[in-house]
């Protein structure tokens, strides 16, 4: 996988991504990709190279297998042979199964959740917010109006090219790098606090919370007037979420991803408040030599302070403006019972886990 940071990047790379394939689906959400100029991007570049598209721009926050089939029959009847996933987490990941899906065209949804791996045509993802770091991860997270809930595909596909410019995110809302951010921060802790991180992967997530540290000033109260200023702080914020992404290859997510799916499914919490809301408690029991290490990388002198910044930004919003509290109980209640039932989400956390302590987690947000 080629992985290019860098202001003009689809620009700069544009014989990379036209090697791709010979006629492309391009997949984005209904008006970010438009907004942010990604889109304009992209066809000038495939016009250019008198390469054929079509795009499918109907992906909505937290993608449905309905809308992975929808634009798999799009591709399939235009001759896609590669997909340009273009826009946040919802886009990519839609992207990486659609790509499955065009390679496998027989085959219906469901070989998305089958163990034997399927493969896919060729993708490119450009990412326009600064949190999920799909571009660089296998993984498309699906919701599944049958289950009620979000759940992870088990068909896995690496994006061939991650092209990821900064400039994207500069007409962004503050609400979005905002929450965006959170999630990539929230990636990186996950990473770190798990049975399952590395090494390598606990070095990455250190490398991108100390990077997240130097901007997360900016997530609350907006991006510098400065030109040099402002272009260092978009830089730091897509250097900081693709960090995330490589953070999680291996050990994946844990605690407050699983927690938060019924907020996003039943109230419709964006994914960065959803699972921001449990940082503090999740990070709270672990080893204390762990802990202060990992707010040192942060740039929080204690836990009431990081308490205080998940508060600000996460918690009160979510109260304000999605759900009561009396609704977040019945909802989480059921979330935790689900967790504690998953040996696989179970078993990645590193301390003692039981009723007891998700107890005291929930108790917390409250």
């Amino acid at each position: 996988m080629a992985n290019h940071i860098e202001f003009n990047a689809v620009k700069n790379h544009a014989a990379e991504l036209s090697a791709l394939g010979t006629k492309a689906i391009l997949v984005t959400g209904r008006s970010s990709a438009r907004k942010c100029g990604a889109l304009d991007d992209v066809t000038a570049v495939l016009k250019n190279a008198d390469i054929p598209y079509q795009i499918f721009d109907s992906v909505e926050e937290n993608p449905s297998i309905e809308t992975v089939m929808a634009a798999r029959d799009k591709g399939v009847a235009f001759g896609a042979d590669f997909v340009i996933g273009i826009g946040g987490g919802s886009p990519m990941d839609t992207a990486k199964a659609v790509a499955v899906m065009i390679r496998n065209s027989s085959s219906d949804w469901d070989l998305l959740y089958e163990n034997e791996q399927a493969g896919g045509v060729p993708v490119a993802c450009i990412p326009t917010t600064c949190g999920t770091g799909s571009e660089v991860t296998a993984v498309s997270v699906l919701t599944r109006h049958d289950l009620k809930t979000k759940l992870t595909a088990k068909q896995k596909l690496f994006p061939d090219l991650s092209l990821v410019d900064p400039a994207y995110l500069d007409k962004a809302d503050l609400s979005i790098i905002r929450s965006t951010s959170i999630d990539a921060m929230g990636h990186m802790l996950e990473s770190f606090i798990n049975t399952k991180s590395t090494e390598h992967s606990r070095a990455i997530a250190i490398e991108g919370l100390k990077i997240w540290s130097g901007i997360k000033h900016y997530i609350e109260k907006g991006l510098p007037e400065d030109t040099d200023e402002r272009r260092r702080v978009l830089m730091n914020l897509a250097r900081s979420s693709n960090l995330g992404g490589y953070s999680i290859v291996t050990p994946g997510t844990s605690l407050p991803h699983g927690m938060s799916y019924g907020l996003t499914y039943e109230k419709h919490v964006p994914h960065g408040i959803a699972i921001g809301i449990f940082q503090a408690a999740y990070l709270d029991p672990l080893a204390d030599s762990d802990k202060q290490l990992l707010l040192d990388a942060m740039g929080f002198e204690d836990m009431a302070e990081f308490r205080e910044f998940i508060r600000r930004n996460c918690i009160d919003p979510m109260f304000d403006s999605y759900l009561s509290r009396e609704d977040f109980s019945a909802i989480i209640q059921a979330s935790a019972n689900t967790f504690l039932s998953n040996p696989a989400r179970m078993e990645k956390i590193p301390y003692k886990m039981n009723e007891k302590v998700m107890q005291s987690i929930i108790d917390e947000i409250l």
